[in-house]
């Protein structure tokens, strides 16, 4: 623990931890004060995330960079499965679909753009395993594939069947954790070679203990759930104090603030010219998210929710993912990164985010 509090009195950024009690305080005390437990919560999720990157770090040390994507990933998705299961639970269904589609596109763009425009600033060109980016740009658009036919299905031969798109969903959501499983295995398992980096890691900072970053690993990810949940129980008042039509929130707002942790692992890793471990995290959080936390909460609906949930998105939510499935596989392709490429990616998303902003969509 002595080295885990060295780390936090070096850092100044660190020091912001302790919004982290006082924003759980103020949510006990005033859970009214919407505007307040927003900022703080603003506040205590940055140092939060660059804690998790961190820890983060340290572990992908010792497993490699597929391996330490993976469980930044898991343990990134683990702040949006808290919130959605929790507006499961309310019924809440369209902010859950809204999550999902939000968390998807901000994984897939905005975090994979940034962390090209990051790296590329400081290296003139960068190399990543495209085997491995192409084979989590693969998954995440047969996902979206899978999320576009039930919507699709019922506006073209407009079916009146709600029991037939329940259905549908519940079979797609067992087919789509299947391929999950599958695709772990085949990265991790059977083929784990050929998902090796595609450059040497440029690293001088002496990671954590295994066992340190584990612990700090978990105990970080359920104060960023916490601290999310609070975020997102304010945000709506103070989205709509600012003039932010509800789409642009749950899009945008709640997706970049939610995937804080995320966004701080991926982009220190890129500015260390370790962009394997960026675009494993960014592409594999996204198709995670598509893959394994979509099709579970549709799972978890049959237990915790009021009624069963489909895979059934508003048209503009299933455009948004699936033009987002096809920009990362298209820029991924080459396995070669500059500043430019970032630049492109990035306003793919900043198309996205300005016509939510003036055209909000219909859900």
């Amino acid at each position: 623990m002595s080295r885990l509090f060295e780390e936090i009195r070096s850092s100044p950024l660190l020091w912001l931890l302790v919004f982290v009690p006082v924003v759980l305080g103020v949510e006990i005390v005033r859970p009214d004060a919407h505007t307040l437990l927003f900022l703080l919560s603003v506040l205590a999720i940055v140092p939060l995330a660059a804690l998790l990157s961190l820890a983060t770090e340290s572990v992908a040390e010792r497993t490699g960079d597929a391996a330490g994507g993976l469980i930044n990933a898991t343990l990134g998705n683990l702040t949006e499965l808290v919130i959605a299961v929790t507006a499961l639970a309310a019924g809440q269904y369209a902010l859950v679909k809204a999550s999902i589609a939000g968390a998807i596109v901000t994984n897939a763009l905005f975090m994979l753009g940034a962390c090209f425009l990051l790296g590329g600033l400081r290296h003139h060109m960068q190399d990543f395993n495209r085997t491995g980016a192409r084979l989590q740009a693969s998954l995440l658009f047969i996902a979206t594939v899978a999320l576009l036919i039930p919507s699709a299905i019922v506006a073209a031969d407009n079916i009146d069947n709600p029991e037939a798109i329940q259905k549908l969903s519940l079979l797609l959501a067992l087919l789509l954790v299947a391929g999950y499983v599958l695709g772990l295995w085949f990265s991790l398992g059977t083929h784990r070679t050929s998902f090796a980096s595609a450059a040497p890691a440029e690293n001088h900072h002496v990671p954590l203990p295994i066992g340190l970053a584990l612990v700090t690993l978990a105990a970080v990810t359920v104060l960023v759930a916490l601290v999310s949940h609070i975020f997102v129980a304010s945000v709506e008042v103070a989205g709509a104090a600012l003039g932010l039509t509800p789409a642009f929130v749950g899009f945008i707002v709640v997706s970049l603030v939610g995937g804080a942790a995320e966004f701080a692992s991926a982009f220190a890793a890129a500015r260390k010219d370790r962009l394997d471990l960026s675009v494993s995290i960014a592409l594999g959080s996204a198709a995670q998210i598509a893959l394994f936390v979509a099709p579970l909460l549709v799972l978890l609906s049959y237990v915790v929710g009021p009624a069963p949930m489909g895979l059934d998105f508003w048209p503009g939510a299933v455009v948004m993912m699936v033009i987002a499935a096809l920009s990362a596989a298209l820029l991924t392709a080459g396995g070669h990164s500059a500043w430019f490429l970032g630049v492109l990616v990035l306003m793919v998303y900043a198309i996205f985010a300005l016509t939510l902003y003036v055209l909000p969509l219909s859900q």
